[in-house]
């Protein structure tokens, strides 16, 4: 069995384990449960995975969210770790089809929503393999004190009971009071665990305070110096997003919008095309982001302050998951607070807990809303408010935050916060800020003529003085605690007994202004400069990146993150064993994407023609590796070039080879192939002939396999071992030879004549006519089979639909008087398959048909529909 620190590098390319990871998989892999607090980026997500691959059984992630799931599904299996979820968003046989493998030991790795806990099926399935590791991200939905809480999450420990055995237990989260990990410790019955929060400190995000009087116009010259950036736009309602995302579009950014209130499959689309860098920008609720493991997010921008500390740091925190410089900017203005009054108060109530307990929590609520407020008018480092309200102490100045950066001057305002105090006093502390604001300043609102306020001695004494000065002394007022705000939904100023040194005990009152200044622009990159000719390497990474990406349909950062393309210019490695020594690159991707990347970088020449490009410094000079270049060196010492691998693959591989002559086709290895007597033509069925290793093709290593791909669909692969694979690079000048020679009279790459199989487009399918009379299978594939127009499609056989209901156990064969009966399972009644007795001259008769729900389930599921042979 392979070590934590091989597994560590062979899978996910790193060649140490950050601050805490290494801790925390130790004291799993002793089989002790564990409490985990680490900051968004941190890598918790390491901590369960490797620990996943060293046990026997298999680790089930319980997370909150279908985005988090395919994220961390995509990049497992980038990385070549067996890994499914299991969710709303798959279909029927889908389902089935995971459940089933996970019966069999497929996976590693399932990621399960809280809610599918409590599906029996499940269960069931989970009790007939072993579970080593139940791990819990998200953790702090769990706990009813936390911001975040889901009773969904309270199945856990229920589950855990019913499971027969107890697994060990580890549960993550990124931002916990240490009243939250008490609940959270409590609330899994956690079993004396090990508990470790790591520094919630992250250096490279930038965080600043903008006291904003014209939101969007702050916000356009924020995303002006974002131009190739990829950030998110908090707004505190549906309405602001919707807003603030059509001014964008209208001012020429090119941003998406999210909130719940959207439909299931905009709200998909939408998230995709952030996640996929096809829109840059995403204007969103706090709905949007849990788990969303996209590394390239280089701002983040709240519109609306978040109504607490917890919801801001873990929001922030979505920036610079990839180490790069990020920004972190809060957009504030009054009315924020008042807003988040009203959500609080107007927000459903937990029908799991008591009335009292529900005040309790709207208390708390308050209270959190009451430090984010002070964090947002504080003048001390932003970064010190953070880390000291989660416990963590650290110096009062971290010098990348806008009060650290921002000059201040400390000014004498005894006299003004006498004026402030008495005013609360003589008014009978029965008003909150914006009354005693306007009071203290002379207005003449009808409210406070009607009252006779205008008559108290205090009214006009601060008539000179702009309201933003006055509601800054305020704020400083209360958070040195001359003052506090009492009661929930409507606060009122109240005096403390500090307030008496001011105003009788002769004590000053220091407060810091900040003196004007000009914002200068946060440059945003990797922590280590890169050149001007390392930005040209960079940008073709990137695109190189882009183009893998869309054709694996996988977010970019899936296939490498911008760090790891960075540390690729830095180290600029031309073997797989230099491949291999760059940050993020494992075995895995090695195989998968290595030679891609190596030839692009073994033929870079620079940009030699632009003057622009001179490097600042001379670069690193590169010490004379004794390794051969990428290519001579025999293939089964290469990485990328063991084990199985498909046609595909193999032809991308060959052409990494930089001393081929020209690049080669998979057509003209197949050819080649086929005329030398390796593959040969064999008919799987009356419509479809695949090609098969012979004989002779076994013999070097060639062979094989039927596999069952997406939606439950039965594909062909042909595959190459590594002695197959030396064999076609020792043949290379010998195929093309032959690709010249027979040009176009090379044999097909499919039979002649063959239709090609079946298929239908959406936009026909909508066409089909369902009937509320059921149907036979014969009449729904008549009806399918209409709508197909081209003659040179093969039409969809009744066989084909029948074997695919028999795969995903709608229906079932039963054996009656020595004769094979295809009928509806247990399951197939419910999704309106049904039996009919019938009469015919020959005698009595049953019949399978299917209503109209049956039909529609077909329809939907029809891409998945294939002959399995």
């Amino acid at each position: 069995m392979l070590d934590k620190k091989t597994i560590l590098k062979q899978y996910f390319g790193h060649s140490a384990f950050r601050d805490g990871q290494e801790q925390v998989v130790d004291a799993i892999l002793q089989r002790k449960d564990a409490l985990c607090v680490m900051p968004t980026g941190a890598g918790k997500s390491v901590c369960y995975q490797v620990p996943a691959l060293m046990f026997s059984g298999i680790t089930i992630v319980i997370s909150p969210l279908i985005s988090l799931m395919k994220d961390q599904v995509n990049a497992l299996t980038q990385n070549g770790i067996p890994a499914a979820y299991l969710n709303s968003s798959l279909s029927f046989e889908q389902y089935c089809l995971v459940i089933d493998r996970m019966r069999r030991g497929t996976y590693k790795i399932l990621y399960v929503a809280p809610e599918r806990l409590a599906v029996p099926g499940f269960l069931d399935a989970c009790r007939s393999v072993t579970v080593d590791l139940l791990a819990v991200d998200e953790a702090h939905c769990i706990s009813q004190w936390g911001q975040d809480f889901r009773p969904s999450y309270l199945k856990i420990a229920d589950f855990i009971n019913e499971l027969g055995y107890r697994p060990t237990i580890a549960a993550f989260t990124a931002t916990a009071t240490a009243e939250v990990k008490d609940d959270i410790e409590y609330s899994l019955k956690l079993n004396a665990p090990f508990r470790i929060t790591t520094g919630f400190d992250r250096p490279n995000l930038k965080f600043e305070v903008l006291r904003s009087v014209n939101k969007f116009d702050d916000l356009e010259r924020i995303l002006k110096r974002h131009t190739d950036d990829s950030g998110i736009v908090y707004c505190s309602t549906r309405k602001a997003v919707e807003e603030v995302g059509a001014k964008l579009n209208k001012a020429g950014f090119s941003a998406t919008i999210y909130h719940a209130g959207l439909e299931d499959e905009v709200r998909k689309l939408n998230q995709e095309a952030f996640v996929y860098d096809r829109k840059p920008i995403i204007v969103a609720t706090n709905a949007f982001g849990m788990g969303i493991d996209k590394s390239n997010v280089s701002f983040v921008v709240h519109y609306n302050m978040p109504k607490d500390v917890e919801s801001y740091y873990q929001e922030a925190g979505r920036a610079g998951r990839d180490g790069k410089n990020a920004e972190c900017i809060l957009l504030y203005s009054p009315l924020d607070v008042r807003t988040n009054q009203f959500l609080i108060e107007h927000s459903d109530p937990n029908p799991d807990i008591t009335r009292e307990e529900q005040q309790i929590l709207k208390a708390r609520e308050y209270d959190r809303l009451k430090q984010m407020t002070f964090y947002s008018t504080s003048n001390t480092c932003l970064r010190n408010f953070i880390l000291d309200y989660f416990g963590e102490k650290s110096s009062n100045y971290c010098g990348n935050c806008s009060n650290c950066l921002t000059k201040f001057t400390e000014v004498d305002v005894t006299i003004e916060a006498q004026k402030i105090l008495s005013c609360i006093k003589r008014t009978g502390e029965r008003f909150g800020k914006t009354m005693i604001c306007d009071i203290l300043r002379g207005s003449k609102n009808e409210k406070i003529i009607r009252s006779g306020l205008n008559q108290q001695t205090t009214y006009g004494l601060m008539a000179e003085y702009k309201v933003t000065r006055v509601r800054e002394i305020i704020d400083h007022l209360e958070f040195e605690e001359y003052i506090v705000s009492v009661g929930d939904q409507y606060p009122v100023l109240a005096l403390t007994p500090k307030a008496r040194d001011i105003l009788f005990g002769g004590e000053k009152i220091v407060m810091r202004v900040a003196e004007p200044r000009e914002v200068v622009p946060q440059k945003t990159g990797s922590g280590k400069v890169i050149d001007a000719a390392d930005r040209t390497l960079f940008a073709k990474l990137k695109a190189l990146r882009r183009g893998i990406a869309d054709e694996k349909r996988v977010p970019a950062y899936v296939v490498f993150s911008d760090a790891t393309l960075v540390d690729m210019c830095r180290k600029r490695p031309s073997t797989p064993t230099e491949m291999l020594e760059v940050s993020g690159v494992g075995n895995a991707k090695l195989a998968r994407y290595g030679a891609q990347f190596l030839y692009l970088l073994n033929n870079y020449k620079g940009a030699t023609d632009d003057d622009s490009l001179a490097q600042d410094s001379a670069p690193e000079e590169k010490p004379q590796s004794n390794e051969a270049p990428v290519g001579p060196a025999p293939l089964e010492e290469r990485p990328y070039f063991s084990g199985n691998v498909s046609a595909s693959a193999l032809t991308k591989l060959i052409n990494g080879l930089p001393q081929i002559p020209r690049r080669i086709r998979r057509r003209e290895i197949a050819n080649w192939l086929i005329h030398e007597g390796y593959l040969e033509w064999v008919a799987r069925s009356e419509t479809q002939t695949v090609k098969r290793p012979t004989q002779k093709g076994n013999e070097i290593g060639i062979s094989s396999e039927f596999r069952i791909v997406r939606s439950g669909r039965v594909s062909h692969y042909i595959r190459f071992n590594a002695n197959a694979q030396q064999f076609i690079k020792d043949h290379v000048a010998a195929i093309i030879a032959f690709s010249k020679t027979f040009g176009e009279e090379c044999p097909p790459t499919k039979s002649r004549g063959a239709k090609n199989p079946f298929e239908i487009s959406q936009a026909r399918l909508s066409e089909f006519e369902f009937s509320e009379t059921p149907l036979s299978i014969s009449e729904i594939t008549e009806r399918i089979n209409a709508l197909v127009t081209d003659e040179h499609i093969e039409r969809l056989k009744v066989r084909a639909l029948t074997e695919w209901l028999l795969y995903i156990g709608v229906l079932q064969v039963i054996s009656i008087d020595g004769h094979s009966l295809k009928l509806p399972s247990k399951i197939g009644p419910e999704l309106g398959i049904l039996i009919e007795d019938r009469q015919s001259d020959h005698g009595a008769y049953s019949i399978t048909l299917y209503n109209i729900e049956a039909q529609r389930f077909i329809i939907d599921n029809l891409h998945a529909i294939v002959t399995v042979t």
